[in-house]
């Protein structure tokens, strides 16, 4: 069994940046591509980013592409999303994800792990 566990959400002025962590937890292996994703109420949930295991493939969302960066430390078994220039509707709440396919994927139903979630609110 794989445990995704997100922290680093909050509530932050337009303009401003925060750093979400993923820390991933397994007894047998570890996911090979993880990404981001983000939910608003009533929405469905959407891609923001994606890394693969070396770290050296991602993939961005347009709407956050050269606002927000994607990485991973494997001594920590962590992912990261950096988000900077934060808009009004970057407001969500972020998931993490990890899957066992070693491709780049971008899709929800792509992912066999889901964190629980972390809330992101950027005020005007």
């Amino acid at each position: 069994q794989v445990q995704l566990v997100e922290s680093g959400g909050g509530l932050v002025q337009a303009g401003g940046s925060l750093r979400l962590s993923c820390a991933t937890s397994g007894r047998t292996f570890s996911p090979a591509t993880m990404g981001w994703f983000r939910q608003t109420p009533g929405k469905e949930r959407e891609f923001v980013a994606a890394i693969n295991w070396s770290g050296g493939t991602t993939s961005y969302a347009d709407s956050v592409k050269g606002r927000f960066t994607i990485s991973r430390d494997h001594a920590k078994n962590t992912v990261y999303l950096q988000m900077n220039s934060l808009k009004p509707e970057d407001t969500a709440v972020y998931y993490c994800a990890g899957t066992k396919d070693f491709a780049l994927r971008l899709g929800v139903q792509d992912y066999e792990y889901w964190g629980q979630g972390t809330q992101v609110t950027v005020s005007s």
